[in-house]
C-alpha cells in the first residue's frame, strides 16, 4: 500500500483532535495514524471498505471455477 505523506497522522493529534483525521479521510481517501514514528492504523470511509471486500460465497465459487478449469492439471499434480 503506497501511503501519501500528507494523509499522515501521529497517535497524539488523532487523539486530542479527532475532526482533523476525519478531514484527511476526506481530502485524500484514507488517513494514517503513526504510533512511535511507525504506521499503525488506517483510517477509511466506510462506503470504500464496503465496496471493497470479498464475500466469503463469492470465494468459493471463484475457488470451485478454478478448480473445474483445472481439473486434469491437478489430477497430475497429485501423482
Amino acid at each position: 500500500m503506497l501511503i501519501d505523506t500528507n494523509s499522515m497522522i501521529s497517535m497524539t493529534d488523532a487523539n486530542q483532535n479527532f475532526s482533523k483525521v476525519a478531514r484527511l479521510v476526506d481530502k485524500n481517501g484514507m488517513a494514517v495514524i503513526l504510533k512511535n514514528n511507525a504506521p499503525k492504523y488506517v483510517v477509511l470511509e466506510y462506503n470504500q471498505v464496503e465496496s471493497n471486500e470479498i464475500s466469503e460465497n463469492d470465494l468459493l465459487e471463484a475457488s470451485k471455477k478454478l478448480i473445474d478449469q483445472n481439473r486434469k492439471a491437478y489430477r497430475v499434480l497429485a501423482e
